[in-house]
């Protein structure tokens, strides 16, 4: 299949905050759509893209973690579409950490998110899959859940003063903390 980079919508968009549905088929055109969000991902240096960022109204992201220009610390992971997932057990502890999107270009802002996730999703055959993420990761699957749910990262930013433009965050990236993170299957 022929893989595209498709358009991203920007907050402002109500489609970002419409309720995604459920997926009942996983078709061939499912299957073109991963690809596409996973290249999409690719090129745009995201390390996540949920299918409302681009007009489609589905339970469906994919969270593709590597080390990039927009998150040089990330932990390298293979890109994973995940269908109809959904939170299933969590840490008590929650971590603030710094998150932009791809939806709303050059802004980053400190999110408070549980440290770790335990998540069930449908692969892209079907397959039940039951995994628990941490940190970085566990981020990552916890905002691109929020887009199935019609929020954006910048909902969750208490305080104006914890919102820096891209340029700023970089300017600091020396003094905030490294990227870790463990992931279990």
């Amino acid at each position: 299949m022929r893989r595209q980079q498709l358009s991203i919508l920007t907050l402002g968009d109500p489609q970002l905050r419409q309720l995604a549905l459920p997926v009942i088929n996983i078709d061939d055109r499912l299957q073109q759509l991963i690809n596409n969000l996973i290249w999409t991902a690719e090129k745009t240096n995201g390390v996540g893209i949920a299918a409302p960022q681009v007009g489609e109204s589905l339970q469906l992201f994919i969270v593709a973690s590597y080390p990039n220009l927009r998150y040089p610390h990330a932990p390298r992971m293979e890109p994973t579409p995940m269908i109809n997932p959904r939170i299933i057990a969590h840490s008590d502890e929650q971590v603030p950490g710094w998150e932009g999107c791809l939806s709303v270009p050059d802004q980053r802002g400190q999110v408070d998110r549980w440290r770790e996730v335990e998540v069930e999703y449908c692969d892209r055959r079907g397959h039940l899959q039951r995994r628990i993420f941490t940190d970085f990761v566990a981020r990552i699957f916890q905002h691109e859940l929020d887009h199935l749910n019609g929020t954006v990262f910048v909902d969750h930013v208490a305080d104006a003063a914890e919102l820096l433009t891209d340029a700023e965050y970089f300017a600091q990236l020396d003094s905030i903390p490294a990227i870790t993170d463990i992931s279990h299957t």
